[in-house]
């Protein structure tokens, strides 16, 4: 079965979201890349995706820094790769659409698997909302296929969204997920636990203070 959910009160968020991100940056839910995407289509799946994905009230939510070229830029949702939603592995996504990329393997993003691998083991992944601060992918100059820093002028673009994406899950519990995320959740007056990236060797981490996080 595949999600096809209409969020009225979701729509000036979808709407924030379409807004041009700046230069270097990939807008995995209005932008086409031709070289990964099988079709032209793509970014309507990837939206379709993502209002799925927000369509549970959620108890807890995940914030990160931004989209990652392996993860959110052609999965449509944050924390998440195509190979874990081959594998069934998300919540309210369903399997038996097609690909949406043609690269050989599908794509895989290792602070993906440690996040979701996690708040399964939590018994929480069905409760749990994943975003970024900067929801867009900020690459490299003439390379999609990259991460970098979103700079400051670019976090700050990243606020206003941030600002509608709590104020749809008022009584969630929040988590910023590195450094950047917490500053900025701070920076539009919310308070974050601080929760350890999972990536560069964190991923030990990141589990034990979310598990200790949870009531």
């Amino acid at each position: 079965m595949w999600f096809k959910v209409t969020l009225p009160s979701r729509s000036g968020f979808f709407r924030s979201l379409s807004r041009v991100s700046g230069p270097h940056t990939f807008n995995p839910w209005t932008d086409y890349d031709a070289s990964t995407d099988i079709s032209s289509s793509a970014p309507r799946e990837r939206r379709e995706r993502l209002r799925a994905h927000l369509s549970k009230r959620a108890r807890y939510i995940l914030i990160g820094e931004a989209a990652g070229y392996q993860g959110c830029k052609v999965s449509g949702i944050p924390f998440t790769s195509e190979r874990l939603i081959l594998a069934g592995e998300i919540p309210r996504i369903s399997t038996e659409r097609n690909r949406l990329t043609s690269r050989a393997r599908p794509w895989s993003e290792p602070s993906a698997t440690t996040v979701w691998s996690t708040l399964r083991e939590l018994g929480v992944a069905e409760y749990t909302v994943l975003w970024n601060a900067f929801p867009w992918h900020p690459h490299k100059p003439d390379d999609r296929f990259s991460n970098r820093a979103p700079t400051t002028a670019e976090r700050a673009l990243g606020l206003p969204v941030l600002e509608r994406l709590l104020h749809l899950y008022s009584g969630a519990q929040l988590f910023a997920v590195g450094r950047t995320a917490e500053c900025s959740v701070q920076s539009i007056g919310r308070h974050a636990i601080p929760l350890r990236h999972p990536s560069m060797g964190g991923a030990s981490l990141f589990r034990a203070q979310l598990a200790a996080a949870l009531p």
